[in-house]
C-alpha cells in the first residue's frame, strides 16, 4: 500500500470539527453530537470548494447586476427612441399647422362654408398636439431666450426694453420641455 492510501498515524493530522460550536454539558437522549475526523487533504479541498462557491457566487452577483442595468439602459434607450420619434412627426405636422392657422386668419366672408371648415380642421390639429403634450410658444413681449427662439433682426424700438421680442414670424413648438421648432422672433434694442 502507498502512504496516500492508507497513512500512518504519525502523518495523519486529524482535525475534529463538530456539528455543533459547542457540546451541551449535559445531553440529553434526543440530541446527540456527531464528531468528524477529516484529514488535512479533505479540508484542502473543502476550503477549495468554498472558495469555488465564492467566487460563483460573486459571478452570479455581478451578472444579476450587469443584467439589471442593461435591462434599465434599455429601457431609458426605448423611451429616447419614443420620444425622438413623437418629436420628428410632430415636427412634419407644424408646417400643416402653420397654413392652416394662415388659412384661418385671412379676411373673408365668415358665413363661408369652406373658412368654418378650415377653422374646424385647426382646432382639431390644435387639440390633437395638446394631447401629445405639445405647447405652442407665442413670445411677443418676453425677453429674447436663445435656447428657444431664432432672432432673424433686430430693430429699435424705444418703447420696448433691452432684448425684447418685438414680432414672432413663426411661432415655436415644445414638447415637455424639449424644443421642436425655435420661434422666429424679431429682438428690438
Amino acid at each position: 500500500m502507498s502512504k496516500q492510501e492508507n497513512p500512518t498515524p504519525m502523518e495523519e493530522q486529524e482535525t475534529p470539527v463538530t456539528a455543533e460550536a459547542e457540546a451541551p454539558q449535559e445531553e440529553t437522549p434526543q440530541e446527540t453530537v456527531e464528531t468528524f475526523t477529516v484529514t488535512r487533504e479533505q479540508m484542502e479541498k473543502m476550503e477549495n470548494l468554498a472558495k469555488q462557491m465564492s467566487e460563483l457566487n460573486d459571478q452570479h452577483l455581478r451578472l444579476l447586476a450587469e443584467y439589471d442595468n442593461y435591462r434599465k439602459r434599455t429601457a431609458k434607450e426605448k423611451e429616447s427612441i419614443y420620444q425622438d420619434a413623437k418629436t420628428d412627426t410632430i415636427g412634419k405636422f407644424l408646417e400643416v399647422y402653420d397654413n392652416l392657422e394662415r388659412a384661418v386668419t385671412q379676411a373673408g366672408d365668415e358665413e363661408n362654408v369652406h373658412k368654418k371648415g378650415m377653422e374646424m380642421i385647426f382646432h382639431q390639429l390644435q387639440s390633437v398636439l395638446e394631447k401629445l403634450g405639445v405647447t405652442v410658444v407665442d413670445p411677443t413681449g418676453q425677453p429674447f431666450d436663445p435656447e428657444r427662439h431664432n432672432a432673424v433682426m433686430h430693430v429699435e424700438d424705444e418703447t420696448l426694453g433691452e432684448n425684447v421680442v418685438s414680432q414672432v414670424y413663426q411661432k415655436g413648438f415644445l414638447l415637455g420641455e424639449k424644443v421642436i421648432r425655435f420661434a422666429t422672433v424679431v429682438v428690438a434694442n
